[in-house]
């Protein structure tokens, strides 16, 4: 099965996810690797899955090379 990752709610004790979840069986079993949202970077859904060191590097140089970047207004 192709590895998934998906957004969810966590609320009263449970992890409901936002949006259907397609190409599960009801009752699956599954292995949840969980990352809270709050405070994290507003350019990640930019940048992508890379290790922090790449991302941190990448946002140096666009610092650099750029006017100063204001992360809030990549949303």
């Amino acid at each position: 099965m192709t590895q998934k990752t998906i957004e969810a709610v966590y609320s009263g004790g449970v992890l409901r996810p936002v949006a259907k979840l397609e190409g599960f069986k009801e009752n699956q079993r599954v292995i949840v690797t969980v990352t809270p949202t709050a405070g994290a970077s507003p350019l990640a859904g930019w940048i992508g899955d890379m290790p922090d060191e790449d991302a941190r590097e990448m946002i140096d140089i666009i610092e650099a090379e750029f006017e100063k970047v204001d992360p809030h207004e990549w949303k």
